[in-house]
């Protein structure tokens, strides 16, 4: 396809990538403008909109199953998605809608792999730690996840490093294995300072941080938390929760008087 998807995402303003996506429909041929509906529905989802985005999906449904690969596998992920994601609270998640999601993801992950598609491959495994949500059963589909990664030599497959490492840290921190989990924030942070992502480098080393709290090493984790306070204050975006570790942080190291003014900025950042 010659459209860049990549290209048009902002992720963290889907409206803007929405219109993003519009406007290239109206250059697009048709298999591009199936790819670009399987994302205005994506845009749809990350504001929790799943019933407009699977109607975005069951337009272009029967187009779709018999697209090129790419959009295949575009259109399974984009409706596993819909079902199971981390847009998506948990708790509300039905059993059926857990198994919808892991049987779309799966026929996503059979496509791409025929097809040699390992950036998608990998979006299909890593999506599995949303249907699979145990701590040792998302480990191990990041595990698998990452395994397909070294096992690639696209470099669009490559680009998921970061995250994937951020995955296998977080499941490993909810484990208890916080050496192993800092070991892989490490490797994530290297990855997103490599890429030149630096809000991304902020939050991985807020990853470091949390677990640095949870081995009790309390001065290492406020050094890094009031490094980052300023980072995000400098970037016109001030973290909540970057307050609320430096609150827990402040507790418990029986500063009491800090804990409750990063309350109160707390607070105050969620109205």
């Amino acid at each position: 396809m010659a459209v860049d998807i990549a290209a048009l995402w902002d992720h963290s303003k889907p409206e803007v990538s929405e219109q993003r996506f519009r406007e290239a429909l109206k250059s697009a041929d048709s298999g591009e403008a199936l790819l670009l509906q399987t994302q205005i529905a994506r845009t749809h989802g990350i504001r929790k909109d799943f019933g407009r985005a699977r109607e975005i999906l069951a337009a272009v449904e029967p187009q779709a199953k018999a697209g090129p690969p790419e959009v295949q596998v575009r259109y399974f992920l984009e409706l596993g998605r819909t079902y199971a994601s981390t847009a998506h609270a948990q708790a509300q998640i039905t059993p059926a809608e857990r198994e919808r999601a892991r049987s779309l993801y799966m026929q996503a992950f059979d496509v791409a792999q025929k097809a040699r598609l390992d950036n998608l491959a990998i979006d299909a495994l890593h999506m599995m730690a949303s249907v699979d949500v145990e701590p040792n059963a998302q480990l191990g589909w990041d595990l698998k996840a990452l395994a397909y990664l070294e096992g690639s030599s696209q470099p669009d497959a490559k680009k998921w490093e970061a995250s994937l490492r951020n995955n296998v840290g977080y499941a490993r921190h909810l484990l208890g294995e916080y050496d192993e989990a800092l070991r892989q924030f490490r490797l994530s942070l290297a990855a997103h300072e490599r890429a030149g992502r630096p809000r991304n480098v902020r939050i991985a080393h807020w990853m470091i941080a949390w677990t640095l709290r949870a081995q009790r090493k309390f001065d290492d984790a406020i050094a890094i938390q009031l490094r980052l306070e300023r980072e995000w204050a400098e970037a016109g975006e001030p973290d909540p929760y970057v307050f609320e570790e430096l609150e827990h942080l402040y507790r418990a190291t029986g500063d009491t008087a800090r804990a409750e003014a990063y309350a109160a900025k707390l607070r105050g950042a969620s109205k």
